[in-house]
């Protein structure tokens, strides 16, 4: 059974009665993950309330459209089995899908719409229907909306630009919102964990080494640890040496979440003064958008998704950015499907890794899940000393303070099981 139908249904719903049964809620549960083909089994006077029954209209206008055209009743492949294919659907008009967006937004919390939403622009082809302003204005602000705007960047009609900029600008306002105080605090006053403090802020203490440190002193009957001694990390200074991060960006269209979170903390970073910070998209050829980090809605739109990739090419470019290879963090973000010099490619790295740069490879930078991506080449780049795994927005910052600290980012990623399989 899918996640995002059964998250769906537990979604907020109708008030139920003080008496309803848990069988009931069972079987109304049940009945709308499985959809309208699966109503003879049900007795609906028991099972939908009104609000449900439109509840399960606006699921199966995108669901039940999707099922197997030969009717034989298995469901689309992400369908969940909702039913045969039949005449309902969104269909092509911009209006009917601007209702369906303001009924979803009724039904469901603000992360199932955006799962909604992003299912209907894959499985209904509705990506044309987003050149219409009035669309753009009905839908769920969230990545994946921008990274399809984007695709569409140069289809897009003038009448609809603007709508599309005022999209993306409120997707980064949220992420920077959610991550660029942590992204600076990381960087600026990031703790050194190499270090002990003899009396450490309570902030700072070390509560698993603090507590092994006062065992003698368990008290049974309290059954509690009375501590006489504190543990902590040393706050570091501020780094006061100049840095340079250069995040190379691989802008092919399974990368559009990895993009626009790039993006934007790219952004936060060129805000630092201690860091200098270089941005760069690629394909097949290489874009440097580092004169744009003072806007990261310039920074996306000037990225171009879809495409071939040249890792090789991208990687070779970053490395003529270096100057100081013992002060310089370069991430790559790509999935390392690459469409270049395999073996060129391999070359540079391990040349920037002997040199002292610190190299870590992220093969997504966002919460879409495990991404795919060449296995073999990631333990490849491990090998060389680049450590390769996928990393969620939330744990950038950490990770970047890990490799300005110059410490080791593959036992960091293995301790927070971001090591890739």
């Amino acid at each position: 059974m899918p996640d995002h139908t059964t998250t769906a249904v537990d979604g907020p719903g109708p008030a139920r009665s003080a008496g309803e049964t848990a069988e009931e809620e069972r079987l109304r549960r049940w009945r709308l993950v499985l959809g309208a083909p699966a109503a003879p089994a049900f007795d609906p006077a028991r099972t939908l309330s009104t609000r449900d029954m439109d509840i399960d209209a606006a699921l199966g206008a995108l669901y039940d459209a999707d099922a197997d055209a030969d009717g034989d009743g298995d469901g689309g492949k992400a369908g969940g089995g909702r039913g045969r294919r039949r005449s309902a659907g969104l269909g092509g008009s911009a209006p009917t899908v601007t209702r369906w967006l303001g009924d979803i937004r009724d039904y469901f919390p603000s992360s199932v719409v955006q799962v909604l939403q992003h299912d209907a622009v894959q499985r209904l082809g509705l990506a044309r229907l987003l050149m219409e302003p009035e669309l753009l204005a009905a839908a769920e602000p969230d990545v994946h909306l921008v990274g399809t705007l984007l695709s569409l960047r140069s289809a897009l009609p003038e009448r609809t630009r603007e709508t599309a900029r005022m999209v993306v600008r409120t997707v980064v306002e949220d992420i920077e919102r959610r991550l660029a105080q942590s992204l600076r605090s990381a960087v600026s006053g990031a703790l050194n964990r190499g270090e002990r403090a003899r009396t450490p802020r309570l902030p700072d203490v070390d509560w698993n080494r603090t507590i092994l440190a006062n065992l003698r002193n368990y008290q049974p009957e309290q059954r509690t640890v009375i501590v006489d001694r504190l543990i902590g990390y040393q706050r570091a200074r501020r780094v006061a040496a100049l840095r340079d991060v250069i995040l190379l960006i691989d802008q092919s269209g399974s990368m559009a979440s990895s993009v626009v979170y790039a993006g934007v903390l790219g952004a936060s970073l060129a805000s630092i003064r201690s860091l200098r910070t270089r941005l760069v998209v690629f394909d097949t050829s290489v874009v440097d958008l580092t004169d744009s980090l003072d806007d990261p809605v310039d920074v996306l739109f000037g990225v171009q998704l879809g495409g071939g990739t040249d890792i090789d090419r991208a990687v070779g470019y970053g490395a003529s950015l270096v100057r100081r290879p013992t002060d310089t963090v370069l991430i790559l973000i790509s999935d390392l499907i690459e469409g270049g010099d395999q073996s060129s490619l391999i070359a540079r790295l391990r040349g920037l890794v002997d040199s002292g740069v610190a190299v870590i490879v992220l093969l997504a930078l966002s919460d879409d899940g495990a991404p795919a991506y060449d296995h073999q080449l990631a333990a490849t780049c491990a090998q060389l000393g680049a450590p390769a795994f996928a990393c969620t927005p939330d744990r950038f910052p950490e990770l970047l303070a890990t490799a300005l600290r110059r410490e080791e980012v593959g036992r960091w990623a293995a301790l927070h099981g971001l090591v890739p399989a």
